[in-house]
């Protein structure tokens, strides 16, 4: 290198380089603080993070309208950190060359993907395109800087002021510089949905514009304090018939599968907002807070107390109230534990009979006796088998829910069959299963039966095995206890409505 280079570079001055952080305020708090290495910056505090991050990047921006261009005689302020590329690469896959500073000096921002750290700096261009994750946002307009690993080359014989339009050897014996290479194409920036990067050629231009206003609408509402259930709902129902449409123009399959899981998110979402407001959309009624609050986990509900009407063991309404509990207390792997105050809850005129005919039978399997079990108390519980229900390898079980979905529903069903009001009246098994059963065959509002048609005699008669003339005893009864009002029991159907003090334990139906 000659002279004159070297005191070239010596003249080149680093590049300006700041970050603006987001940090924690202090330990338990929601409140962030803003700071920025630019010492005429004083630190700022807000009061949450979405406040906290915004600010950041408002401050970022002031920052970079105020700077001035980029200067085209610094040197990247990446090498000044010892950034990856110009470390050298020591191991299995080294590069082959040194690596090359080029091109205008930019300016460029990088921010970690946590959104906790905004860098911005002057570096040359390669390094910019070279850093993962960094945007240009200004660049200069005279040539960029030469470098020391590969100094400028020698003039030729056309003249001391030949230009040099690369850092390449001249092809030889031509006294030519070598031919400049196209600069690579600025990739548009990515925009995505669900996790998936919307194209940027996808044709028809209108749904290509629905995914992108969806994506910015969906990370708009995380930012939210407050839920807003139907609106929610209403973004999945767009998001289900763009990925529709979309599905159909570019044959993608997974797309009709994400497609259909948006409208089960939505029908869940406009369920859950039906029962927070009792079904009346806007009214200012006060809202339902309910026990079970999905629409699945009513359906899984309802899909126990089938199957126990299917395969109960034994005749009679205390036999499957007793199996129904039973059954939510194992339904996940078979087994589970009990306490004898749990079978002296459900009103059975003699527990332990029931359970000695229910382990002769072999449907229960016991360590002990019944009588051991009607003794044991919460500290000590009994674990139970319920054979029946242990998946095997050649037998999967019977219900398609987990392990916390399982002590949800026990809980519920607990919850019902154990209301103060029926213990009060001392109601007996019959009273407590057809309490159990109308509480998930409700509309939103209450009302018995799907759309509050009423519940068909021989459907009621099935879960609750009872005669038909017994059923009008078991009604009055729940009406005494404050469960039911407004009924009418013909031949044909039971109409009537749960009453609003007992509307939490409802799982209505589905619309």
């Amino acid at each position: 290198m000659t002279q004159d280079a070297a005191s070239g570079l010596d003249e080149r001055v680093p590049g300006r380089r700041w970050t603006v952080r987001l940090n924690a305020a202090s330990r338990g708090s929601a409140a962030v603080r803003i700071s920025c290495s630019r010492p005429a910056c004083a630190e700022q505090r807000l009061p949450s993070a979405a406040a906290g991050r915004a600010a950041a990047i408002a401050h970022l921006r002031a920052h970079l309208r105020a700077a001035p261009a980029p200067r085209a005689g610094a040197y990247c302020a990446c090498r000044a950190e010892g950034c990856h590329t110009h470390l050298p690469d020591t191991g299995r896959h080294a590069r082959a060359e040194t690596w090359r500073c080029g091109g205008p000096v930019v300016l460029a921002v990088i921010t970690d993907r946590e959104g906790r750290w905004w860098h911005a700096m002057e570096c040359c261009s390669r390094c910019a395109a070279a850093t993962p994750g960094a945007k240009t946002v200004a660049t200069s307009q005279a040539p960029g800087p030469q470098t020391t690993d590969h100094p400028a080359p020698a003039t030729t014989a056309t003249g001391a002021g030949t230009p040099q339009f690369s850092d390449r050897q001249a092809v030889a014996g031509t006294g030519l510089p070598a031919p400049r290479l196209a600069p690579a194409q600025r990739r548009p920036p990515q925009v995505k949905i669900a996790q998936r990067v919307v194209p940027h050629n996808l044709r028809p231009v209108a749904l290509r514009d629905e995914l992108i206003e969806l994506g910015d609408l969906f990370r708009a509402y995380q930012q939210r304090t407050e839920p807003d259930l139907a609106l929610l709902a209403d973004l999945h129902e767009r998001k289900a018939r763009a990925f529709t449409t979309w599905a159909e123009v570019s044959g993608i399959v997974s797309l009709r599968l994400e497609a259909r899981r948006a409208e089960q998110a939505a029908t869940a979402a406009r369920f859950q907002h039906q029962q927070r407001t009792g079904g009346i959309g806007d009214s200012d009624e006060p809202a339902v807070s309910r026990l079970l609050t999905m629409p699945t986990q009513g359906d899984h509900a309802r899909s126990v107390l089938a199957y126990v009407a299917d395969h109960s063991p034994l005749p009679g309404p205390e036999a499957r109230l007793l199996v129904l509990m039973l059954a939510l207390r194992t339904a996940h792997t078979g087994t589970g534990n009990l306490v004898g105050q749990d079978l002296t809850a459900l009103g059975l005129t003699d527990p332990e009979d029931l359970v000695e005919k229910l382990t002769g039978c072999g449907w229960l399997t016991l360590p002990g006796t019944a009588d051991d079990l009607l003794a044991s108390r919460p500290e000590n519980p009994t674990p139970i088998t319920v054979p029946s229900l242990v998946p095997h390898e050649d037998k999967a079980s019977p219900f398609t829910f987990g392990k916390k979905m399982r002590a949800k529903l026990s809980g519920w069903a607990q919850k019902v069959i154990s209301d103060k009001k029926l213990r009060k009246a001392k109601a007996t098994a019959d009273t407590r299963l057809l309490a159990l059963t109308l509480a998930t065959q409700t509309d939103a509002s209450g009302i018995l039966g799907q759309g509050g048609q009423g519940i068909a005699l021989n459907a009621l008669t099935a879960w609750v095995p009872v005669d038909s003339g017994e059923l009008q005893h078991l009604v009055d009864q729940l009406t005494q206890a404050d469960w039911l009002t407004d009924t009418a029991l013909t031949d044909a159907q039971l109409t009537g409505q749960l009453t609003e003090r007992v509307l939490p334990l409802t799982c209505p139906l589905r619309a």
